[in-house]
């Protein structure tokens, strides 16, 4: 399934806990970020990501891929595309992916550019990462 040529999409940053999310503009010219969700349960997730489709009107998903430095796909990877089918067979949109190397780093680099105190950027790190994973997608389109 591939993603159709116009509409948001939304960036996702995967985590085992914590879920970055950031969306685009229907023309795919600037993503920003949108929040961050702490998984609960598969119905849960599932419920919230249908819910934020429609109230974004998103049409597709980006997700970050974490590709090791020597160009392969690990243990993190395997999540990823597994979290990324479970996602299109919960919300019949389709997936692609992004490379996420160094995003999350990234990330914590602006927010500590920004004077972000320590204890705030956690909660924010992970919408900045699925910025750039987004943004990346559509900077290569």
């Amino acid at each position: 399934m591939t993603l159709p040529a116009r509409g948001r999409l939304l960036g996702i940053d995967p985590g085992t806990v914590r879920i970055g999310l950031a969306v685009c503009d229907p023309d795919r010219i600037i993503a920003s970020p949108h929040g961050t969700y702490e998984r609960r349960s598969p119905d849960a997730d599932a419920a919230f990501f249908r819910q934020l489709m429609k109230a974004e009107q998103i049409v597709g998903f980006v997700v970050g891929l974490p590709i090791s430095l020597n160009d392969t796909e690990g243990p993190k990877a395997k999540e990823s595309r597994e979290f990324a089918m479970w996602l299109t067979a919960e919300t019949g949109l389709p997936v692609a992916f992004s490379d996420e190397r160094f995003t999350s780093s990234y990330a914590e680099d602006s927010l500590i550019a920004a004077g972000v105190r320590r204890d705030k950027r956690k909660g924010k790190r992970d919408r900045i990462a699925a910025q750039f994973i987004l943004q990346a997608f559509l900077d290569v389109k």
